[in-house]
C-alpha cells in the first residue's frame, strides 16, 4: 500500500499546508473551520475558491503519481490511502483510493446532501444548492468534521493487511492519519519512506528513508523497477 501526503504533490505546483512557505503562512486556517464556514461563508467561500480551485485547479500529476498508478496497474500497490484533496492520484489513473481527508473536486450541500462536482457548477460565491437552496461546501474535511467513515475503515483495513507501507510526502503530524503507518508496522509491515527530510516516522516507524523529493526518487526507482 502507499500513504501519501502533500509532499506527493508539491512537484506538481501544489504547496504544503504546514511548513515554510506554506499555505496557512499566507491564507488563515479559519477559512476552514467548519463554525466559521456557516457563520460566514461570503468570508470563506472566496479564499477557498482562489486556493482549490483558481490555483490548485491548474496541478497535474507529476512522476510520483504516475508511477503509483503504474506500480497498482502491474498489482504492487494494491491500494493508495491520500490526505490529499485534489484528485492528483485519480488523474494519474490510479483506481483504489481512499481519501482520508475527502476531494475538492466535489461539493456537498450542508442541508440536503446534494452531491456535485465543482466542473458541473458556476462557482459564484457563496454557493447554494441548485435542489434546496442550501449552504454548499467542498467535500472535504473541514476542522471540526469527521473523517469519512469508509475511507477510515479501509485504510485501517489496508494497513492490517500490507507487506509493505510506502509513506510518501507525509511528515507524520495530523493524526487520525498518520495512525495508518503505524498501524501497518504494528501489523508486521515493512516501512518505506520517500521523504526529503526526516518527518515524524522516520525514527519510530520507517524501517528505510529514501531520502528525495517523490518526484526524484520515483525517477529512480522506475530504472529498477520496469
Amino acid at each position: 500500500m502507499a500513504f501519501t501526503g502533500a509532499g506527493v504533490s508539491v512537484e506538481s505546483g501544489i504547496p504544503p499546508f504546514r511548513g515554510e512557505n506554506s499555505i496557512w503562512t499566507k491564507y488563515d486556517p479559519v477559512i476552514l473551520d467548519l463554525t466559521y464556514f456557516e457563520n460566514y461563508p461570503e468570508a470563506s467561500w472566496p479564499v477557498i475558491k482562489e486556493i482549490f480551485y483558481d490555483f490548485f485547479g491548474k496541478a497535474r500529476p507529476n512522476k510520483a503519481h504516475e508511477i503509483l498508478a503504474r506500480l497498482e496497474e502491474e498489482g504492487i500497490v494494491k491500494c493508495i490511502v491520500t490526505q490529499n484533496i485534489d484528485n492528483l492520484h485519480q488523474e494519474a489513473g490510479s483506481k483504489e483510493v481512499y481519501e482520508f481527508h475527502g476531494n475538492s473536486h466535489h461539493l456537498v450541500c450542508l442541508a440536503c446532501g446534494n452531491s456535485q462536482t465543482a466542473d458541473e457548477v458556476d462557482l459564484t460565491l457563496p454557493l447554494k444548492c441548485s435542489r434546496c437552496e442550501g449552504l454548499v461546501k467542498p467535500d472535504f474535511i473541514f476542522f471540526g468534521e469527521r473523517i469519512p467513515e469508509t475511507a477510515y475503515q479501509n485504510s485501517l483495513e489496508a494497513a492490517r493487511k500490507a507487506d509493505v507501507c510506502l509513506i510518501i510526502g507525509s511528515t507524520g503530524e495530523v493524526m487520525p492519519a498518520a495512525m495508518i503507518p503505524r498501524e501497518a508496522r504494528r501489523n508486521g509491515a515493512v516501512i518505506i519512506e520517500i521523504n526529503p527530510e526526516d518527518s515524524l516516522f522516520t525514527r519510530e516507524v520507517t524501517h528505510i528513508h529514501l531520502q528525495g523529493t517523490a518526484g526524484a526518487v520515483f525517477s529512480e526507482l522506475e530504472k529498477h523497477l520496469f
